[in-house]
């Protein structure tokens, strides 16, 4: 008989460990090696263990897929949050973001009134309930009486869902948790202890519902609170919501700060805009006047654009219409100054080139680069003549009476600015009727047209308005300058628009009566004479006693220090107007007479007597007039 050979150790045989080989791996490495001999006893089997490492790689997908919808979520609230521009855009971005997404009720409060910039906040601290937002109940949750058709919060009777007013008391829970800032759990001990105070008496979370209270702070300070809810059919909110809750706060409260901001300036520039035009234009006589002005875009309300008439001595007008370059406050600001320096030149009675000299060397002195366009044009209705002067602006439009719109050739001139340019000055008819149109760039040059095309469109534009009115009647000013306005298109407000619109309506050589008086003592007696013909010539015997008197008054002081002719102008309009013209510039004052003195009443008694009067200086002398009304 064969034996197997063992090894030196007492190893098995070789076939018993080529029989070893044979087992399953799994028992291998289970079992120790069995000694030769009976058969063991079997063993029982061993229980099988459950593998936690697939589930654990769920979970954590699970939790980085959150995660991730978390940060898609944020960075698309945060996105339409910022698209607001004004404080109700940002607010309504905040519920429409969150709402159903993120809460199914939000309630939005900001402080009353809010702080702007480094003001220092009005006490009490009064927040403010600005929106609220929920998702609506569906129509089988009401008929099932389910958590859907739950109020938003338990107030009993009341329709309002929440106080409107909150008074947050120094020291209280409310203003402990808005200090510190970070949102907080409803369930919280601070949050039950805070949101009573905030939702008003009588008022509270309904049962079951989830809320995250979220102070609102601004760069500087708290400016309100945002209370997210869920309904008890939702997962509950968790941590990692919290800071969900924070970065929508964040962002809302920086945006609310960014949009009061905006709308201070806003409000700066259309009170800073407002207060460089006229607030309304003047009624001189024998011509009517209308204006409008259009910013470039909401983005850009203060511009360099003005227009103003101012009445000048005899009845005349001065029309003005410019452009300063830029879009800013800077250049509203030069606008301003360029606008009070032409009244001042105006009152002075200069002439229209003399002027625009005089407001190049302002714009000069207010630094290198500040430069203008400018047109300024005297209109006298007594000679229907009018006198134009320009510095680079776009020419005017004169619309006659039978419909024909003409481009007036006036010289362009240099823009207000340049320094060392001459300007002149043309003088041509202004008949009765007709309509001046004064413009700045904007109406007529943008991105799509050049200028002449769009001066060439504007005057066919008013021939054609002309014409709806047939060949006896000039159109409306109003309606005219509405017309005017709509030839616009999309593309055209590039720039601010000043539209400065002038009907000549002029006074007839009857109503006038004009004389010259040598300074002698007896020119007040013939001045008498010659106004009460005027006056009886008219039919306006009953203002002869006035009139007599006054023009008395006038004359001799006049002549008291006047060396040549003395000019004596009577005017009937509405009002009859009296305008008395000498050499000397000193202009008279007012003052009260002692009972002693013999002089020094005249006007006073002018004073008492006439409706107006004034004096205006002119560059050869001066002007005193008053006005009678024709009409008791």
């Amino acid at each position: 008989m064969t034996e197997h050979p063992t090894s030196h150790e007492g190893r098995q045989p070789l076939a018993a460990r080529s029989q070893e080989r044979t087992r399953p791996r799994a028992q291998a490495a289970g079992a120790s090696p069995a000694p030769a001999g009976p058969p063991p006893k079997p063993q029982p089997q061993p229980q099988p263990q459950v593998h936690t490492a697939p589930l654990q790689a769920q979970d954590i997908t699970g939790t980085a897929r959150r995660e991730g919808d978390r940060l898609r979520f944020v960075g698309a609230a945060t996105r339409r949050i910022a698209r607001g521009i004004d404080l109700d855009e940002i607010v309504l971005g905040l519920c429409r973001a969150t709402v159903p997404t993120f809460s199914d009720a939000i309630l939005v409060y900001l402080r009353d009134p809010l702080p702007v910039g480094d003001e220092r906040p009005v006490s009490p601290f009064v927040l403010r309930l600005r929106r609220t937002d929920r998702l609506r109940s569906s129509a089988d949750d009401t008929d099932q009486g389910g958590v859907g058709a739950m109020p938003l919060l338990d107030a009993g009777s009341e329709p309002t869902p929440a106080a409107e007013l909150c008074e947050v008391r120094s020291g209280g829970a409310l203003s402990e948790v808005l200090r510190g800032v970070r949102p907080v759990f409803g369930d919280s001990a601070a949050a039950r202890a805070a949101l009573p105070e905030l939702l008003g008496d009588g008022r509270s979370v309904p049962t079951g519902h989830r809320a995250i209270l979220a102070p609102l702070r601004g760069r500087r300070r708290v400016i309100g609170a945002a209370v997210f809810l869920r309904r008890p059919d939702r997962p509950a909110f968790e941590p990692n919501d919290l800071l969900v809750a924070a970065q929508l706060a964040t962002h809302t409260a920086l945006g609310i700060d960014k949009a009061v901001l905006y709308g201070r300036e806003a409000y700066i520039a259309d009170e800073l805009q407002r207060t460089m035009l006229p607030d309304s234009l003047p009624q001189p006589t024998g011509v009517r006047l209308a204006s409008r002005y259009l910013p470039a875009a909401e983005t850009a309300r203060v511009g360099g654009d003005w227009y103003d008439a101012i009445p000048l001595p005899g009845s005349r007008v001065a029309l003005v219409v410019g452009d300063v370059m830029g879009h800013s406050m800077t250049s509203a600001a030069i606008m301003g100054q360029l606008r009070t320096t032409a009244q001042t030149l105006a009152g002075l009675d200069l002439p229209p080139q003399e002027v625009l000299h005089h407001l190049d060397e302002q714009a000069q002195r207010l630094g290198t680069d500040r430069m203008a366009t400018c047109l300024y044009a005297v209109y006298d209705p007594v000679s229907h003549r009018i006198t134009i002067a320009n510095a680079g602006h776009p020419p005017p439009i004169l619309l006659h009476l039978g419909g024909r719109a003409e481009v007036l050739r006036v010289p362009p001139g240099a823009p207000i600015g340049v320094g060392g340019v001459d300007f002149e000055a043309v003088e041509l008819d202004a008949p009765a009727g007709a309509t001046l149109l004064l413009y700045t760039d904007g109406l007529v040059e943008s991105r799509l047209r050049d200028v002449w095309t769009g001066i060439e469109q504007l005057r066919e534009r008013l021939a054609d308005t002309a014409q709806l009115t047939g060949p006896d009647h000039s159109p409306p000013l109003e309606a005219l300058c509405d017309d005017v306005l709509d030839m616009l298109g999309p593309g055209d407000r590039d720039d601010d628009i000043a539209l400065l619109a002038a009907r000549f309506d002029g006074i007839a050589p009857s109503d006038v009566a004009y004389w010259f008086l040598e300074p002698e003592d007896a020119a007040p007696g013939r001045a008498r004479r010659l106004a009460r013909r005027a006056l009886a010539r008219w039919g306006l015997e009953e203002l002869s006693d006035s009139v007599e008197l006054l023009v008395s008054e006038v004359v001799t002081n006049a002549v008291r220090y006047a060396e040549r002719p003395v000019t004596l102008r009577l005017l009937r309009t509405d009002v009859l107007r009296c305008e008395v013209g000498d050499d000397s510039p000193q202009l008279p004052r007012q003052r009260r007479a002692r009972d002693t003195d013999e002089g020094g009443r005249g006007l006073f008694l002018v004073n008492r007597l006439a409706r107006r009067w004034g004096a205006t200086r002119l560059s050869t002398g001066k002007v005193v007039w008053f006005e009678l009304p024709t009409r008791a």
